[in-house]
């Protein structure tokens, strides 16, 4: 499984000005402190790119590629205009992830065409011009058109992220198991398998700040079970960056493993096995029920738990 950094992006106010300004010292020290955290792939969220922001995706990618050695590049940008310019310059654009098509007509064949020109990897967002979809099937569909135009181009499964697009569990709880029902469907539904990749902090949006990483902890280590393959994340929340590597080398414990072993085996949450009297397992449990939607989430849904 990858991991891609999320923290050079235009919504944190500090990120945008120092685009806009070409401030590459400190754009430089974001990108080394996501690689000394163990996160190679990193994220450039530019938005739409207008005003003031134009030309910023290949001005990022030059300044990254010519001061730091190993690093991977997702594109993430609405603007075509600035994910051209940004493979222009790239030297291992193969590697790179194109960051994101959708199954509007439109934005799906150039987006398709420009990552079969370059053998990127492509993340397809289940989207459509009348939005979300509300079920897994629904995804699905559009899933399968966006797998068939980019077969079409000669672009593998194998360089396909499907994103069933994880909502945020407080507004709309139920979206959470329909997200893992996705993945399963996508990762059982293809020949040759197909990847799946999902933004993580997305189901904690809007959240309760204290309890955002543990719903993301989560969520990914169930995602993980359903067959997960990339997640897009805070590269600097350690505890999720370690649990990842624990289930990469296959070295979860107690209640991680247990809710691992739970979601890749299609069992009942209420077979779970853990520590009743241990406070931190009991706020696993208590999430896992939230995500589940087992039980109804309020912002304070752990504060009766000590």
């Amino acid at each position: 499984m990858s991991l891609i950094g999320e923290n050079i992006h235009i919504i944190s106010p500090s990120v945008k000005q120092a685009i806009i300004e070409r401030d590459g010292s400190f754009i430089l020290d974001l990108v080394r402190r996501q690689v000394d955290c163990g996160v190679k792939i990193i994220d450039l969220n530019i938005g739409p790119a207008k005003g003031s922001l134009e030309g910023s995706m290949r001005w990022l990618i030059e300044l990254v590629q010519d001061n730091i050695a190993g690093v991977n590049f997702s594109l993430d940008t609405t603007s075509f205009t600035e994910l051209k310019s940004g493979f222009e310059v790239l030297k291992n654009p193969s590697i790179a992830f194109l960051n994101s098509t959708s199954a509007v007509p439109e934005r799906l064949q150039n987006t398709v065409e420009l990552a079969a020109k370059y053998g990127s990897n492509l993340v397809a967002l289940t989207l459509s011009e009348a939005g979300i979809p509300k079920t897994a099937e629904e995804r699905f569909e559009l899933a399968y058109a966006m797998a068939e135009a980019a077969n079409a181009a000669g672009i593998d499964n194998s360089k396909i992220y499907l994103d069933p697009l994880v909502l945020p569990v407080c507004v709309d709880q139920a979206q959470a198991g329909t997200a893992l029902e996705s993945i399963r469907m996508f990762k059982e539904s293809f020949e040759p398998e197909i990847k799946t990749v999902v933004g993580l902090s997305n189901i904690s949006n809007g959240c309760t700040k204290e309890f955002r990483p543990l719903i993301n902890r989560v969520f990914l280590i169930l995602a993980l079970g359903a067959g997960l393959d990339a997640a897009i994340v805070d590269s600097f929340d350690a505890q999720t960056v370690e649990l990842h590597n624990d289930a990469q080398n296959g070295n979860l414990k107690g209640i991680w493993s247990a809710l691992y072993k739970m979601s890749k085996n299609f069992c009942e949450l209420e077979e779970l096995e853990f520590d009743k009297t241990n406070p931190e397992q009991a706020k696993i449990y208590k999430t896992a029920q939230i995500l589940l939607n087992k039980e109804i989430y309020t912002h304070s849904y752990l504060g009766e738990i000590n």
